[in-house]
């Protein structure tokens, strides 16, 4: 990925995914893979994620200098919301017959 905001975008709707289910190893697999972009592309360190009733917020340090973006959380939560309301689609690799 190019981009730092789109890598962002994408590391922090795969996070709040994980985070929501850890059971889930497509998003933990997937949540690394981005945490590595974040980290061997981009040189992104100390990530902090703060959110309020309208956005996330993620503060990082980029070659020394801290800085941050932010997102509204309608963006980031619609993966999650989709999961939610179809799960029969989104099974666990372990749930699979």
């Amino acid at each position: 990925m190019k981009s730092l905001q789109d890598s962002l975008y994408n590391w922090l709707t795969i996070k709040v995914v994980s985070d929501a289910r850890q059971d889930d190893i497509a998003a933990q697999e997937t949540k690394k893979l981005f945490d590595e972009i974040l980290y061997n592309d981009h040189g992104l360190v100390d990530i902090e994620v703060t959110s309020d009733e309208i956005m996330y917020y993620i503060h990082f340090k980029q070659k020394g200098e801290q800085k941050k973006m932010r997102f509204p959380r309608e963006l980031i939560e619609v993966m999650l919301e989709q999961i939610n309301a179809e799960p029969e689609k989104y099974r666990n690799y372990d749930d699979i017959d």
